[in-house]
């Protein structure tokens, strides 16, 4: 595969929209005010399961400046979706508390949020269930799991290979539901006009929202434009079209002005997405010298009633370690609970907390150095697929990740290191994430001062986007950045992949490459290095499709050092040091940025992240930033990322492996593995609350 000549990739290059976001001129999708713009606020379910009998809008509608009030008996109507979540207001089910059933549309945010309260809704309640349990009478096995990976895997005679194993690991390890909390919450400013549909939106992917919507209300996509300058994050929950966006641009066609409508913080623990909560069961057999003869790895989880969801919580256990016989299963139950669907690293952040929590347990039991256990377990070639893999490095990360954290000179008994009234422990865990890329397009033009201008929907969600493809662009082009505007964000340039996935600069790049190659042999043909105006495209479907088949993946491994006060339980991680192989680093500000922000989420999720069920109510308790706990700046005491350099000509034009999701994935586990060193005692469910270590 070629490569880009390589003058500005690798370079810490200063982010190219920055003085735009620290002057305040990056407009955002709610900062968008179009004339005669109206407030929508939307109006949640106050039961779990049932229907909506009837709403008394009289009050509503007598409040000043009010506009309309949009339940199902008045709303617009939609096209039957693939995905039921986006059906909104177009019958009077309840699938969840929380769940739109109304909107309220007002001149003014305030009157439109005091109609909104004013409603008086009659309800047909219904006994529900939203308890998650492994002995769940409803659990099923699906057909498949996110991102399309069969549901369950075999290899060999696994159960009798552990009941064989002279050493054996049999745990049960569990993770809380988890939310999505971006700091620019979901927001839509909707305007129809005789050209169709505009959507001022903060979305990771402006060409799905197109689709998506475009199909709903039964119009050609080129009739609907999305724009998303700037987006203040999303971690997964922003990746595809949810119930909001569809709401926004209901009312606005339903009462012929632009709407805008932002999520509270608090609705976005209902219908914004959440990481499903988990129960998972990791056996590991092994011979005396630490060598696994089997691994099966299986997970409970849960979904909505009206849309499966099943995140990949034992696929990355497949690729991990050599193992002759193994088994990965998924189950799943539907609950009377919102949707889960993407949270950054969905699949590997709960599925690695497991087994790398066993691997730390099975070090121990066979008086192995974790580190060296797994360079032992070290596998030839994808363990699951038989294919080679494209570039593991995953040794050289735990190797060097030793050196610098000077793992050597550790003592492995637990609890004996106190300092103070402070047990101190260390812990390691490996990471990995699969090195994905889908079809997008892109243009290049040569303007007609000497400059560069390339197009393509991609999206900025605080990443870094902009910068690198303005990188590689520059690259591409054989110039510099200063001559090379990248355009993004808006659905009516080239459309290409959403941001998610670990994939953007994968995916986006290989296509500005190829159009800015493109542009270079139209501009060689004419023969004219002056010439202007020259425009040239790129697709990059055959491309990926047609790329040889070898297993993709950037590795890693996290180290953390912990403090547990020994008269409270409290827990603090000192320091965490990550070391990855992820293919050429473009950018190593923007990069070090993405690795530190995923191991801050991976303590977080270690740490403070659980959001809470009332199964009588049917709703999470805990739905704000004051009850539901993140890691704050205090929390982050030592942290720091590097990586080893890696030469992949097999994935693309650039050399690279997705960076955004990795960091998140061992870091649990590095810092559970460590509070095990620090006191001796085992958390195998997340968080690690102090109350679980004072008993």
């Amino acid at each position: 595969m070629t490569t880009t000549a390589r003058k500005y990739v690798g370079t810490a290059l200063d982010r190219v929209e920055g003085m735009e976001k620290v002057t305040g001129r990056a407009r955002y999708a709610y900062e968008h005010s179009p004339d005669e713009l109206v407030y929508a606020v939307p109006v949640q379910a106050a039961i779990a399961r049932g229907e909506v009998r009837a709403i008394d809008v009289q009050a509503a509608l007598t409040i000043p400046g009010v506009i309309a009030i949009i339940w199902h008996r008045n709303a617009p109507r939609l096209a039957p979706p693939d995905n039921a979540e986006l059906s909104v207001l177009q019958s009077a089910r309840v699938a969840y508390r929380g769940q739109y059933i109304a909107v309220a549309v007002a001149e003014t945010l305030q009157a439109a949020g005091d109609a909104a309260r004013s409603l008086s809704v009659d309800y047909a309640s219904e006994p529900h269930d939203t308890e998650l349990r492994a002995d769940h009478p409803g659990l099923y096995r699906p057909e498949k799991v996110n991102a399309g990976y069969p549901t369950d895997s075999e290899h060999g005679d696994p159960d009798a290979a552990m009941e064989a194993a002279p050493i054996r690991v049999d745990a049960i390890y569990s993770t809380p539901a988890e939310h999505n909390n971006p700091m620019e919450p979901h927001a839509t400013v909707a305007r129809w006009d005789a050209d169709g549909l505009t959507l001022y939106d903060s979305t990771q992917g402006a060409s799905a929202v197109r689709a998506t919507l475009a199909a709903l209300f039964a119009m050609p996509p080129a009739n609907v434009r999305v724009i998303a300058s700037h987006v203040g994050g999303g971690f997964g929950s922003k990746g595809l079209p949810l119930a909001p966006v569809v709401l926004a641009a209901l009312a606005a066609k339903h009462v012929s002005r632009p709407v805008k409508l932002a999520v509270p913080r608090q609705q976005m623990f209902a219908v914004t997405g959440y990481r499903t909560p988990t129960i998972q069961r990791v056996r590991l057999g092994a011979d005396a010298d630490g060598r696994l003869t089997a691994i099966v790895h299986e997970a409970i989880e849960q979904c909505s009633t009206i849309r499966e969801f099943v995140e990949q919580t034992t696929v990355p256990t497949r690729i991990m370690y050599a193992a002759a016989n193994r088994r990965t299963t998924h189950r799943v139950v539907r609950l009377d609970v919102p949707t889960p669907s993407w949270m950054r690293a969905p699949g590997e952040a709960p599925g690695m907390f497991a087994l790398e929590s066993a691997m730390d347990e099975l070090a121990i039991a066979c008086g192995i150095d974790p580190v060296e256990l797994r360079v032992r377990n070290e596998p030839d070639a994808d363990p699951e697929s038989g294919e080679p893999f494209s570039s593991r490095n995953l040794v050289a990360c735990l190797r060097e990740g030793a050196r610098r954290f000077g793992w050597t000179d550790r003592d492995p008994t637990p609890g004996a290191r106190l300092v103070g009234r402070t047990l101190i422990g260390t812990g390691v865990a490996a990471s990995t994430y699969p090195a994905y890329r889908s079809p997008s397009q892109a243009s290049a033009r040569l303007e007609p001062d000497g400059r560069y201008t390339v197009r393509i929907a991609a999206t900025d969600i605080g990443t870094g986007a902009r910068t690198v493809l303005t990188q590689i662009a520059a690259d591409a082009l054989r110039t510099s950045p200063d001559r090379v505007t990248v355009e993004i964000g808006d659905s009516a340039l080239p459309p290409a992949t959403l941001a998610g996935g670990s994939m953007g600069t994968a995916s986006w790049g290989t296509a500005v490459v190829r159009a800015c190659e493109a542009l270079r042999e139209r501009v060689s043909r004419s023969g004219d290095v002056r010439s202007t105006g020259l425009e040239a495209t790129a697709d990059t479907k055959e491309e990926i499709g047609a790329q040889e088949r070898l297993s993709r993946h950037a590795f890693g491994a996290q180290f953390a050092e912990v403090g547990v006060d020994v008269d409270t339980g409290e827990t603090r991680v000192l320091r965490m040091l990550g070391v990855f192989a992820a293919g050429r680093i473009v950018n190593p500000k923007t990069a070090r940025s993405q690795f530190i922000g995923g191991m801050t989420m991976g303590l977080s999720t270690a740490l403070f992240e659980e959001s809470l069920m009332d199964r009588e109510f049917g709703d999470y308790l805990n739905r704000d930033l004051a009850q539901y706990h993140v890691a704050a700046c205090a929390d982050v005491r030592d942290i720091e990322a590097v990586w080893v350099e890696e030469d992949d000509p097999h994935l693309n034009p650039m050399g690279t492996k997705g960076i955004g999701e990795i960091g998140i994935v061992g870091t649990a586990a590095a810092i559970a593995n460590a509070v095990y060193h620090a006191t001796g005692i085992r958390i195998r469910d997340l968080p690690i609350r102090l109350d679980k270590l004072l008993r």
